[in-house]
Formats: structure tokens, sequence, C-alpha cells
């Protein structure tokens, strides 16, 4: 099942407290970009972000779920309705997230 753009719109808009959100297209999903590191994503209509150690502290007892058949797990985040926690999350994520591969 593909991600709804709705469902994006609304994601990006609970984040447009952050500087340097972008996102692009693949395969009827979402990759999500935090000041060009990829964070996480959109896949079936649900946000995950990657698994860092300030993500798991943060999100206490987190739910682990594969983005796409195959994937490594993800981190679900379900309190999508609350953009302070949404920013602080990504804030504390960004340090521990690896640079953009060099093309």
């Amino acid at each position: 099942m593909a991600s709804r753009k709705e469902y994006l719109n609304f994601i990006i808009e609970q984040l447009s407290e952050l500087q340097e959100i972008s996102y692009r297209a693949m395969m009827g999903e979402y990759i999500i970009y935090y000041r060009g590191k990829i964070i996480g994503g959109i896949y079936d209509d649900r946000l995950l972000v990657k698994p860092t150690k300030s993500a798991i502290a943060i999100m206490q007892n987190p739910t682990y779920e594969l983005p796409y058949e195959g994937a490594k797990e993800m981190l679900l985040v379900d309190d999508v309705d609350n953009r302070e926690f949404l920013t602080y999350l990504f804030n504390a994520m960004y340090d521990e997230l690896p640079a953009p591969k060099k093309k």
C-alpha cells in the first residue's frame, strides 16, 4: 500500500518549525531528510524513524516496525499530533545520523 500525499503534507506541516526538512518520493513512499540526513520516512501512512540511541530513549518502549519487506526495523512514531515532541525528537536524533553518502 502506498502512502497518501495528504499524510505526507500533514507530517511536513507538523515539522514546519524545523529548518531544512525535505522529502523524496520512492516507490509510493517518502524518505524524510533533516538538514540533508535521512532521518526516516513515511511508509504505509506511518512515520518511521531510524532507531538511534536518542530516539529509543525519548520514545520509551518504542514499537519497531518494518517499513517494507526485507528492510531494517525502524521506530514507529505514533505521537505525530504533537509538534513539540516531533521537533525535540528530530533535533535529538540529528547528531547520531550518518552523513549523506557522496555521489
